[in-house]
């Protein structure tokens, strides 16, 4: 489906809900990658949700799209440019107002998605502006305190629901930093779910469909 030009750019599986208000998903992709990339899991997501996959703003060369840089540096190694994060937060924040205008979706049921930059950044997204979400799937990601939002800790989180999970053996985000996150989490007072699983910086099987039938529970 050829879904609504918006500030971002996107792919739309439409919902098959007969509501006024539709159910909606937004994923976030991982540095590299593209739009195109978690859409695939779009056919076995729950039918009433209107699945929005996102393209993240910043274009790599000579292919694929990133919520920030990742630099690589001999003198200061790794490291992410935070500004630019912060920016692709609060892009996404209007992306998701400007859909939920222009696709007629139910604001008090929105889940985020992310897989490794794009779980970092819904993370940011989620725990920033947690009126806006109701649940967070997080693959193989970990939270960025410095970009999330002044004051995040202040704001009310009670009704928000993350479910969060981890390769064992991933070589890009070590697991110490995903093990992090209930802890996190539990101080926020976060309902939430967190496994881990004997792969590296992916999503098996077992995790998509642990993570699917999780995400129908909270439907």
């Amino acid at each position: 489906m050829s879904p609504t030009p918006l500030s971002l750019e996107y792919l739309l599986r439409p919902s098959s809900a007969i509501a006024e208000k539709k159910p909606a998903i937004f994923m976030f992709h991982g540095y590299g990658s593209n739009e195109e990339d978690l859409f695939s899991f779009a056919s076995e997501l729950p039918e009433e949700l209107v699945v929005l996959s996102v393209q993240a703003p910043y274009r790599l060369e000579p292919f694929g799209h990133a919520w920030y840089a990742i630099n690589f540096d001999a003198e200061y190694g790794k490291w992410s440019d935070d500004d630019q994060a912060r920016t692709s937060r609060d892009k996404i924040v209007s992306f998701m107002d400007e859909a939920c205008e222009a696709h007629n979706l139910d604001r008090e049921n929105i889940t985020l998605l992310g897989f490794s930059q794009g779980t970092i950044l819904s993370y940011a997204v989620a725990l920033s502006f947690p009126e806006k979400v109701k649940n967070l799937v997080a693959l193989s990601g970990y939270i960025n305190e410095k970009i999330l939002l002044e004051g995040y800790q202040e704001k009310d989180h009670s009704h928000l629901n993350i479910y969060a999970s981890h390769g064992q053996v991933d070589q890009v985000i070590p697991l110490e930093w995903a093990q992090k996150t209930p802890d996190f989490l539990s101080q926020l007072g976060i309902q939430h779910k967190y496994e881990e699983f004997p792969i590296g910086h992916g999503v098996s099987q077992q995790n998509f469909y642990s993570f699917r039938d999780w995400l129908v529970q909270q439907l």
